[in-house]
This record gives C-alpha cells, structure tokens and sequence, in this order.
C-alpha cells in the first residue's frame, strides 16, 4: 500500500501564511485555523508512522483512515488556495484610473463576503476532521500485530543452485578477482571490504552467495548475515557469532560486550564476511566495529541497493545487467526447464515463433534476473502461442498483473521504495505520469515536482530548484530511477524507469487513487475523484470513457500526443496545478486554451511544440504561475500581461519570439531562456538588472551592448550563462566582470573575442564550472594550463585566432591537465595540441577543427607518420578532424590523413574517427 502524506505539508505552510498574512480574517476564522493546524499536524505525524510499517502489516482500517485523510487534506487545500486567489484578486492588464477607482470600490464591498464564505467553510472543514478524528480514536494507529507472519522472497536467493543461474560464472569470477591476487589465488594478506551495489532484484545477493561458497573453504572462519531496513543490531551479532562456530550461551550480554567478544575472536583469524542487504551507512558502521582489522588478513562484501552506502563501506562494484544472450538463456530454462531432450526441441521449436515477441519482454525486464524469472513464471503458465505471450509482454507496466510471482517481485522492489521518506515517495509516484521507456528530462520533471507542491521547505542558500535536484539525485541514490548521461559532457541529463518499477509505481498509485493513467494497454480505471490524469493513447474506449469524468479535483494534466483529442476543457479543471501538453498539436484546436486564464491555482504550464501562434492575454490572470513553456511555437510576441505573473520563476521562449517591456517586474525569475534583443527592445537590458534571482540565462543580441555587462554585474547567483552575438564582436571590456563563484556554465559564441584569457577564468575561484566555451584572440601555453587546472570542467570548446597574430607555436597538455573532461572541441589551431602520458584521462571526444597540415611538419616523425599522443588518452571513443590545405602539397595532406587515421586506429580503444580534407577555408557552422 502506497501511504504519502497528500497535501498536509504544503496546507500546513499555507495554514501558517494565512494567521500572519494581511487577510483581515475574523477572529473564529482564525480559532479554525489554529485548530486545523494542530490537528492537521497530529494527521500528519500518524501517516508517517504507518508509513514506515510493511504494507502486508497494515491494519485494513488504518489504510481506510489514511486514505481518507490524504483525500480531504487535498479538498482543504483547494478551499484554502481558491480563498487566497480571491482575497489578492485577479488583476488584468493595464487599467485607466476610473476602472481601478471602480475595482477598488467593488473589492471593498466584496472583502466582507469572501470572508465571511471561508468562515463558513472553516466551520465545514473542522466538523469533517473532528469526524475523521472521532472515527480513528485520536489517531492511535495499531500496527497489525495480528497480521500473518510471511517469508521474505529475498531468502530463496542465498539457496539456490548454481547450475539453475546464468552468467553468474562471469561475475563471481570478476569480483573474486578484486578480492584474491590473480597469480596464486591465495587472499591478500591485508584487508579487503567489497561491496555490491545496484538495482532492486538484479542478484546481488545471489553473487554474494555464489562467491561466498566459492571461496570461502580458504579462511579460517566465515558467516553469511542480513540486516534487514530495521535491524536488530544484538541479534545480528549473536547471528554472526554463531556462523562462525563462536557459540554464547549468555542470552545477557548487550551489543557492546558482543562487539568485544567478536573482536577478541576474529583478531587472529582470517576471516571472510558477508553482509548482506545494507540500508544505512550508520547501521554498517556499527557492524564494521565488530570486524577488527587484524595482520592476517580478512574479506569482507557487502550488498546494498544505495549508492553511496557502497562508496562508503568498501569499494564498489556496479553489479551489472544480463546480456541479452544470457537474459534469453535464463528465460527458457525457466519455462522449458535443463537437459530433457524433448523440452530441448520444444525450446527450438518456440525459440523460432516466439522470438520477435520474446526479445520483447526481455527488453523490458533489462537484463534484471527478477524480472526475467518472473516473466518465465507467468509465460510457462501461458500456451505456447504468439499472442498469448504478446498479452504477457503488454501487461508489463500497467500494475495490474495479479499473480503470485509478480506479487513476489511487487514486494521485492518495495522494499526499497517503503525505505524512501514520504515526500520522496510522492516524487516517486509521479512518474507514473510516463509512459513506459519515456526519457524523463530531468529539469522538466522537478519544475512538475515544484509546481505540484512536493518539494515545499527552502533550506537556507538553496533554492527550490536545488532542493528539487537533490530528491532527484537520491531517487538515483537508491536505485529507484536509472540516470541518463549527455554524451557530451558525462552529466545526468535525464532518468528513465525500469518497466518493473513502473509497474510497482503504478499498482500503488491506481490503488490509492494518486495517478489514473490511460494508455494503450488499458490503464487504470478512473475513479469518481480524479487527482492527476495521464492520457497517454487516443483509443475508442477511451474517447467514450471521457464523458464520465469528473476533472474538477484534477491537479495535474498530462497528454501525450497520441491522446491530443481528449484534450479536456480547461474549464472544468479550476483546481489545475499542472498542465502538460507538450508535442500535442493545438494548432486545429482553437478552443483548446480558451478558459487558460481562469485555471488560478495553475503553477506548471508546458506548451512546448504545440503548434500554437500566441498565448491568451488573460494569461495574467495566473498569479500563482511558476514554469511557462512554449518552446518550439511561432509566436512572435508573448503577451504583455505576461509581466504580470509576478510568482514565475522559469520562462523558456524562442530566440525569435519577443518579450514585453517590462520584463524587469518578474523578479522572481531564475531561469530565463532564450531572450533575443534587438532594436525595438534594447531597453529591455536595463530590466536585466533587476532578475537579481536569475540562475540561467541564454540571450542573444543582434549587436554588442556595453549595458549587458553592468547588468551582468548585478545577477550574483548566476550558474549558467549564455551569450550569442549576431555580428562578430571584440568584448575586451568583459575582463572587468567577476564570474559568480558558482558558475557552472558559460557560451560565448565564436563571435564573441576575448582579448586574452579573461584574469577571472581561475581554477582556485571557479570550481564549479563544467562547461566552457569561448574564443580568444591570443592563446599562449600558460593559458591552456590555466585550463586544465579547472577542477571540474567537462566539455571545453576553444577558438583562438592565433595565425592572425602570427604566433607560431605548439601547444602541449600535460599530465594531470583536464582531469575532468569529457568533450573537447579545439577550433582554428594553426599548430598541432600534443597530449602526454596522463593528460586529459576521462576524454571521449576529441574534436580538430580544422586541422592545419601545413603546421604539422615539426612533430612529423621520418617516415612521415604524426604523433599527437592520441594514444596517451585512454578514454578515447571518437576523433574528429577536418584537414586544412593552406600551404602543404596535396600529397603532403594525403599523407597527413593516412598518418591521422592510422594513430586514431591503433587506440586501443579503436574509436570511431572522421577525418576530412578542406581545400578552400573553413568556417564554423
């Protein structure tokens, strides 16, 4: 059962700005209010303890509670917020003196009723929690002491056969490596600490077993232990005591006389221990007192699903996914079963109809032994029929699989999900939202998470963004979202969801009512409330299921371009807080953003690529606004009311859409992108200066302006900045910024010159900074070392124009110069970058453009080969090089690529190389 706390924290927060806010409340208004809060307070603290209970423990009746106090926290707090919109009102555009005379006269008359209706409802909403309350007893909660005692599946894992896995003889050799010396496989004298990290179900308990039997005749003593989420530290030490033959009679001795007494006895041995199933770094720690370091030598592994447990306690190894061979192999030996002639030809047999939709499902399981298994459980109870396993292969994420196997594997991947805090689990849940092998772009994701009120406390320094980010990165943490790299620069980007997650995630999202989903594989039903709805496929039953909706508790929207005709009215959905269209053509529906402006509780908004040609002027009207895209439209001019949603805080535009004058009144505005100046709105500069909370900002400029760069000056919390001028520009004058110390990112487009390498372009200053790319007129040596000492630069694009200023000089990298870099773009170098032994280690792409043949004859050896020290590089995986003729011989530039192609061929790494010829001059597009 999925148990979050609904909208208590952030109602708890608004409860608290109504009492000191200037809301002229009457005085039983405000008793209500105190009252609600405390009671709210105790709400809250009941559901986080049954939270932490297991779901199969929970009494029947405390779910009911719970899941009607999450319901009528949420009903609270659309009251609360539609009070709120009321009371500050909803200005439109620019108004002449008489009307604001007559709409100040009318608020005045109106003020009396409002609060005079949330009195009312005050009253309403006490009489329904005292109810709630008298139902539950005070909220006294039992923990289902009666509740059968199940077995944990986990167990089946430490006694299963090794003959019945596949490709564990790979990994167990691979890690018993780390642990032995290769030439006599004899234990390393010194201590050695292992630990297995990765996903939910994907074996590393069965590779910790498979080596602990492997190898653990060659000490002197051994045990195999489990923690558990909630350990019992003096049971687990007695346990341990007991594997290994030390037995203790006295059931008296506390948890520190066993930790000396196991200490005393593994002093002397060689011992080999593991601990399986490691939750909490403090937990580990206390075992980790028990295990003393001794002369003789001893292995400890450990298990964990979290990332940086495993960093901590020991040397990680990334347990890794099955191939697609051995995924195959371990789905018919499950259903065909081993050795039995007549199962091997129906196993041939099957093997050639059901391939295509076999390959299907192990896709989706991803090489995770869990999955596999329970897919080969559910298919050997199937016909041996292509369709009947396409059911099988369908059904795979829409949580609604009931079978004793997937039930299993449901309780498995929940052990880790009821180990997450509350507010994560809400996080968790909503990507049930995706659809399956959907890339969840990471910055979208948490804007959505903002603007649906899950992340609520700013912490001093950080911002909600930030904060976001965090959650973000501990989903990852805990093996619950799998992270996406960009290529470019190594850093997560993006998140996907591993099909058998989904599937938990949306089990305990439809049982909870959290998330309806329609998809082409059915979804769940809808019921009479609908909190947040995914339209994820346009199909008949669904265009005839829309007609009984009822979205006026809906607080967020998701369409995905499949299901754009079931598109709902805008105006049954007052409550909205998220809005999501994005790549769903609007353009034929011109009714679709008719009622925008009346959806006041509106935060997220994404109209990106909806073919729509301007926004509604009553987009003002959205006070609360926090995201607003409309990304990939034509529209030419956002409306002037836009200047008006004071709360926003990330508005991505098109460099050929323009923005109101104005702009400078969204000062809550971080991200800011991407912002096109020319003639008609040059003083928008100015404005600029007063985003003072701007983190990013992309702006382009039809010409230099010098303002920019006194506004610059002013934006102190500056992380990403990107300048593109259209006209090429000498920008000397920039020496005199000071890069915010937390810059992480910086775009100077080729036709914005440096000089020289800027005084605030410092390794010891600009720790931060991942991304860098600029041009500069003069590069010299010292510069390039400056560069490398960057403690945390992963892509570098570099331009220099060093053959207008006639230097004629090579360049060296150095060891330990760019110990970060991923990408590396070096642009206009007339003479050759050689690389020495240690530079630049975790580069993968290297890129010469162009590549001066004529300057190359210095570092040419006598038989007419180059060597640039590719092969010093030993994360090489692509090499890019366009040949530039001026001044050498058509066969001096033949001999250059063959020379070039050949040192990029003999990398170890083979890495993918282009290498083309340019007769005339080369230009950067």
């Amino acid at each position: 059962m999925e148990i979050v706390t609904g909208a208590i924290p952030s109602l708890l927060h608004k409860l608290g700005e109504l009492l000191v806010g200037e809301y002229n409340l009457q005085k039983e208004v405000k008793g209500g209010i105190i009252f609600l809060q405390a009671e709210l307070e105790s709400m809250q603290a009941a559901l986080e303890k049954i939270s932490m209970t297991p779901a199969d423990k929970i009494d029947d009746q405390d779910k009911i509670w719970a899941r009607r106090v999450r319901e009528m926290s949420y009903d609270i707090e659309d009251n609360i917020d539609k009070y709120i919109v009321q009371c500050k009102g909803r200005k439109t555009a620019e108004q002449h003196s008489f009307k604001e005379a007559i709409d100040r006269t009318l608020k005045w008359f109106r003020q009396p009723k409002i609060r005079r209706k949330i009195a009312t409802e005050i009253r309403e909403i006490k009489s329904r929690v005292i109810e709630v309350h008298e139902r539950r007893r005070r909220y006294e909660v039992s923990l289902g002491v009666d509740k059968p005692v199940t077995v944990d599946p986990r167990l089946f894992a430490q006694y299963t056969e090794v003959k019945e896995l596949v490709g564990i003889d790979e990994a167990r050799d691979e890690l018993i490596s780390k642990i032995m010396i290769e030439e006599n496989e004899v234990p390393k004298t010194q201590g050695k600490i292992v630990s297995i990290v990765g996903f939910g179900g994907l074996g590393k308990t069965t590779l910790a077993n498979a080596v602990y039997k492997k190898i653990r005749a060659q000490f002197d003593c051994y045990a195999f232990v489990s923690v558990s989420q909630t350990p019992d530290l003096k049971k687990l030490y007695s346990s341990l005591l007991h594997d290994l033959s030390k037995n203790i009679n006295d059931e008296t001795l506390d948890e520190r006389q066993l930790i000396e007494v196991l200490r005393e006895f593994l002093e002397d041995k060689r011992y080999f221990i593991v601990v399986d199933d490691v939750w909490d770094i403090s937990v580990w720690k206390m075992i980790r007192c028990a295990l003393p370091d001794n002369d003789v030598g001893y292995t400890i592994i450990t298990t964990t699903r979290i990332s940086h447990v495993a960093e901590q306690a020991g040397c990680a190894y990334n347990m890794k996914p099955l191939s697609l061979n051995n995924s195959r192999k371990l789905l018919y030996r499950r259903i065909f079963g081993n050795g039995n002639k007549e199962n091997n030809e129906e196993e041939k047999k099957c093997h050639d109809e059901l391939a295509e939709v076999s390959d299907r499902i192990l896709n989706k399981c991803a090489g995770v032994p869990l999955a596999i298994i329970t897919m080969a459980s559910l298919l050997a109870c199937k016909a041996r029929d292509k369709m009947e396993w396409y059911e099988v292969c369908n059904s795979i994420g829409t949580g609604l699989e009931n079978n004793l196997d997937v039930e299993n594997m449901r309780k498995i991947l929940s052990f880790s999900y009821y180990e997450l805090p509350c507010h994560l689990r809400a996080c968790l849940l909503y990507l049930s939202m995706f659809s399956e092998d959907y890339e969840i772009k990471k910055d979208r994701l948490i804007k959505m998470w903002i603007g649906e009120g899950f992340i609520q406390c700013e912490k001093a320094g950080k911002s909600l963004f930030e904060l976001g980010e965090s959650y973000f990165n501990e989903l990852i943490n805990r093996s619950m979202i799998q992270p996406i790299h960009n290529s470019m620069h190594d850093m997560i980007s993006s998140c996907c969801v591993h099909d058998m997650v989904l599937d938990l995630i949306r089990s305990l999202s439809s049982e909870e009512n959290f998330v309806t989903v329609l998809s082409n594989m059915g979804g769940t039903s809808p019921s009479n409330t609908i909190r947040r709805l995914s339209l994820q496929n346009g199909l008949e039953s669904h265009v005839m299921a829309q007609a009984t909706w009822s979205l006026q508790h809906a607080r967020s929207v998701f369409v995905f371009p499949a299901s754009v005709s079931l598109v709902p009215p805008l105006d049954c959905c007052r409550v909205l807080r998220v809005l999501d269209l994005k790549d769903c053509n609007l353009s034929q529906a011109n009714s679709s953003l008719k009622y925008l402006g009346n959806l006041h509780h509106l935060r997220y908004l994404g109209l990106c690529k909806t073919g729509i040609s301007q926004l509604p002027e009553e987009i003002g009207n959205l006070q609360f606004l926090q995201t607003l895209d409309v990304k990939g439209n034509k529209i030419s001019r956002l409306s002037s009311s836009v200047v008006q949603l004071r709360k926003l805080m990330y508005l991505y535009i098109d460099w050929s859409t323009r923005v109101p004058n104005g702009i400078g009144n969204l000062t809550c505005l971080e991200q800011l992108s991407c912002l096109h100046i020319d003639d008609s709105t040059r003083n928008i500069i100015e404005e600029l200066g007063q985003l003072t909370e701007l983190r990013q900002l992309s702006i382009n400029l039809d010409e230099w302006n010098d303002k920019l760069l006194e506004c610059l000056c002013k934006l102190k919390n500056m992380q990403e900045l990107y300048i593109f001028v259209d006209v090429e520009c000498n920008i000397g004058g920039f020496d005199a910024w000071v890069a915010p110390r937390h810059l992480r990112a910086l775009n100077m487009e080729i036709i914005c010159w440096f000089s020289i390498l800027p005084a605030w372009i410092n390794p010891s200053l600009l720790l931060d900074l991942t991304r860098l790319s600029i041009a500069m007129r003069e590069l010299h040596q010292m510069d390039l070392e400056i560069l490398g000492r960057l403690p945390a630069l992963r892509f570098l694009s570099l331009e220099v124009d060093n053959k207008n200023l006639s230097i004629i000089r090579g360049f060296v990298v150095g060891a330990g110069a760019f110990a970060c870099l991923v990408s590396c773009s070096l642009c206009q170098f007339v003479w050759p970058v050689v690389f020495q032994h240690g530079a630049m280690p975790r580069l993968r792409n290297l890129w010469f453009l162009p590549f001066y043949v004529g300057e190359t004859r210095e570092i040419a050896c006598n038989d007419g080969s180059l060597d640039l020290g590719l092969r010093n590089l030993p994360s090489l995986q692509r090499v890019e090089a366009d040949l530039r003729c001026d001044g050498a011989g058509k066969e001096e530039v033949e001999q250059a690529k063959a020379a070039l192609t050949h040192e990029a061929e003999m990398h170890p790494n083979h890495p993918l190389h282009s290498i083309d010829i340019r007769e005339h001059n080369y230009y950067k597009t």
